[in-house]
């Protein structure tokens, strides 16, 4: 049982590149924020792998993973500066604060700020402040949907799990 709805690309099929792409990201964002619905605070933090992969540090490494590559990439702030972890890791921690709504609220804020934040740019356009170094756009669309696609599936079969016990 798949957390993605049935895809909307038909209603984007002959749209432009970019309406496109924010349409695929969306669709993976929602339902990455969607795999905490009907959960308990427990369930959410339930831990069955090794890792600290949870369902609820899954939304929480989301937020990271927008603020990496639609903040950091594009202002060249540092993750100092934008408040967020230093690596991919540590944004997997849950602190005691963290709750089903706040990581919710967190992640829908961090998404609506990426696309503020490429509303204006387009695939070719280089952004200049990550790690790897120059990138265009289109790469790091490409990317965030490679990694958004892999955690809605680490998610579907978290959530598979704890519904099943």
């Amino acid at each position: 049982m798949s957390l993605l709805p049935p895809t909307f690309a038909e209603g984007v099929f002959g749209q432009p590149l970019m309406a496109q792409f924010e349409a695929f990201l969306d669709e993976h964002r929602a339902a990455l924020n969607d795999c905490l619905d009907g959960l308990s605070e427990e369930q959410a933090r339930r831990s069955l792998v090794p890792s600290r992969t949870t369902l609820l540090g899954l939304v929480k490494h989301a937020t990271f993973v927008e603020k990496v590559w639609f903040d950091e990439a594009v202002t060249c702030r540092s993750r100092a500066e934008i408040g967020i972890p230093a690596t991919p890791d540590e944004s997997f921690v849950l602190d005691d604060g963290d709750t089903i709504d706040s990581v919710r609220r967190a992640h829908r804020e961090a998404c609506e700020s990426s696309r503020r934040a490429t509303s204006s740019l387009g695939p070719d356009d280089v952004l200049h402040g990550n790690r790897r170094g120059p990138l265009p756009l289109r790469w790091v669309y490409l990317h965030m949907l490679r990694e958004l696609a892999q955690h809605c599936g680490h998610a579907d079969i978290l959530r598979e799990q704890i519904l099943a016990a």
